[in-house]
């Protein structure tokens, strides 16, 4: 029992007394639980005050701008480790040894193939669909070909399909973008890092060897740590809704890729991006800063402002830097990467935008 106690008083009954459950980090928690059996029930659409789970995972301070996974902050994770060891840590609470990070990996990269029956899954939709729409339906059919991994109730079977999925996701999304431009699927390769053969899978083709730059690389291991969790979203939340029904993990998984879709969450990138071609160059910003700020016209400046973060976005600060290194490295510059830098200047001046604390 918790040693601190709330009261909640209702009119004309008798206070009812509550748990007050403290967590190692963040906000105290009330044990509102019993409420039910009393007749009375809370109102907190979006769990904007209420936790679903207790969780050891991650931890966000959106007023600071902090985020931990396992206790370990996000830029230390992203300058120091690799997407596997993240995993690793996420997965397991501590992390790896050198011995225990290698059985990890070879244990990952054995699951990297998907059954070849998959690969003809993909023809039954248009090249033309969006890679999510592809991805809920390969993900889901996940299920039907392993069979030894179902079992909810199996810590074994939720550790096996917790490798296939991790493993797997890669070679179906590199084969949903080579689907979709009419080249032919490209095999994983397991002597590559994980972000390696990603690379290798999305752009290297029969013809040519692909030689995978070490720069961008980085930058995409960089990326899949910045996106590897981010406590009780929209999809992590839906996966858990569908796995309390004892569902099997691939298709609570290919629930929370659905979630993911969504334009208020996942989507706001794709949603962003578009925002940024729509606007196209630099010299046409303040027109739409000027539509934005105009009640009646329905243009919305995408990437300013989390649900969860009223501070810089400390993923943010990562993924900027890791523009600047893939550019330099290229030794060319982006244009849309220009109108982002100079829409996040002009519009960080903006009062509006400073009193709602809408970073980008």
């Amino acid at each position: 029992m918790a040693d601190t106690k709330a009261k909640i008083t209702l009119t004309g009954d008798t206070a009812i007394e509550l748990d007050v459950l403290k967590g190692t980090l963040g906000q105290d928690v009330i044990d509102i639980r019993s409420l039910g059996s009393k007749g009375v029930f809370t109102f907190d659409p979006g769990f904007t005050s209420t936790a679903s789970c207790e969780s050891k995972i991650t931890f966000i301070d959106g007023d600071e701008g902090i985020l931990l996974h396992r206790g370990f902050p996000i830029d230390q994770l992203a300058t120091d480790s690799n997407y596997l060891e993240v995993c690793y840590i996420l997965l397991y609470g501590e992390k790896p040894t050198q011995e225990e990070y290698d059985e990890f990996r070879t244990t990952v990269t054995r699951h990297t193939m998907i059954h070849e029956q998959i690969t003809r899954l993909f023809h039954a939709f248009r090249r033309d669909s969006h890679p999510m729409a592809v991805m809920c339906g390969i993900t889901g059919a996940l299920a039907a070909f392993y069979h030894d991994s179902l079992d909810v109730n199996n810590p074994r079977h939720r550790e096996i399909a917790a490798f296939r999925l991790l493993s797997k996701m890669p070679t179906m999304a590199a084969m949903c973008y080579k689907y979709s431009i009419g080249q032919p699927f490209v095999y994983p390769r397991n002597d590559l890092s994980y972000a390696g053969n990603f690379l290798n899978m999305m752009f290297s083709t029969p013809c040519e060897t692909y030689e995978v730059n070490p720069v961008l690389e980085r930058a995409m291991d960089r990326i899949l740590i910045l996106h590897a969790d981010h406590e009780q979203n929209a999809s992590t939340s839906t996966v858990r809704t569908a796995g309390s029904s004892g569902a099997n993990p691939f298709a609570c998984i290919a629930a929370g890729i659905a979630s993911l879709w969504g334009p208020a969450h996942g989507g706001a990138n794709e949603a962003a991006l578009k925002m940024l071609e729509e606007i196209s160059s630099v010299k046409h910003i303040p027109e739409f800063v000027r539509r934005a700020k105009d009640k009646n016209d329905s243009f919305r400046l995408m990437g300013f402002g989390h649900r969860v973060y009223k501070n810089y976005d400390p993923r943010a600060t990562v993924m900027r830097e890791t523009c600047h290194e893939v550019l330099k490295e290229l030794g060319t510059k982006d244009d849309l990467l220009e109108v982002a830098v100079e829409l996040e200047r002009i519009a960080l001046t903006a009062p509006a935008v400073l009193e709602q604390r809408l970073y980008p």
